[in-house]
């Protein structure tokens, strides 16, 4: 049986070549991998005053991130950081205090740009974050994916073969990281109802 795994895109733009990406992450995923978008467009700021009436969006994302037995991020590096639109994705689903979304959720973070060192700045202050929101993460293999549009077509076909067969290292690793996290881990943690 396949496992759920959501992912967040950290581009909001519809373009976005981290969408490609993804498209080709799930076209490369193994067969025990169910990969479905997390969509983080809706949400709107976080703002503390609305964290125990949040709006309907809110309810959703939280709900999204539960259901899913692992969660892949596939995001870019905006400043050399973490995209705000999935800061703020994160912000919401790990609040409020003891009701966090992220906790013990397998975690892979993989990027493109079209820079040299493809998103490796933002994965290391996304690392930083995960371990705060108890979301173990996949720490080898690193993917920091230099974006060339000849490699990847629009629907998530690759085209240059050691891509290809990188990525589907990457998720065949993630997938196996998911199988040890998901063995290990038991319901409960002190703090979350």
């Amino acid at each position: 049986m396949a496992h759920r795994i959501g992912y967040l895109i950290g581009s909001l733009a519809s373009d976005s070549i981290n969408r490609t990406l993804a498209r080709a992450l799930v076209r490369l995923a193994p067969p025990s991998l169910e990969l479905e978008e997390i969509p983080i467009r809706g949400l709107p700021l976080y703002n503390r005053d609305d964290e125990l009436e949040p709006v309907e969006a809110v309810t959703e994302f939280k709900r999204a991130v539960e259901s899913a037995e692992g969660l892949l991020f596939v995001s870019p590096e905006y400043n050399r950081s973490i995209p705000g639109a999935l800061k703020n994705a994160i912000d919401w689903g790990s609040r409020p205090w003891g009701h966090n979304s992220f906790a013990r959720k397998p975690s892979g973070i993989i990027g493109a740009s079209t820079g040299a060192i493809g998103t490796a700045v933002m994965q290391s202050s996304m690392r930083s974050v995960l371990s705060f929101l108890n979301a173990p993460q996949l720490n080898a293999p690193e993917a920091y994916i230099t974006f060339r549009p000849e490699v990847f077509g629009a629907d998530g076909e690759v085209h240059d073969e050691s891509t290809r067969d990188f990525l589907a290292h990457y998720m065949e690793e993630y997938g196996a990281f998911v199988e040890r996290v998901l063995s290990l881990t038991a319901p409960g943690h002190v703090g979350d109802r």
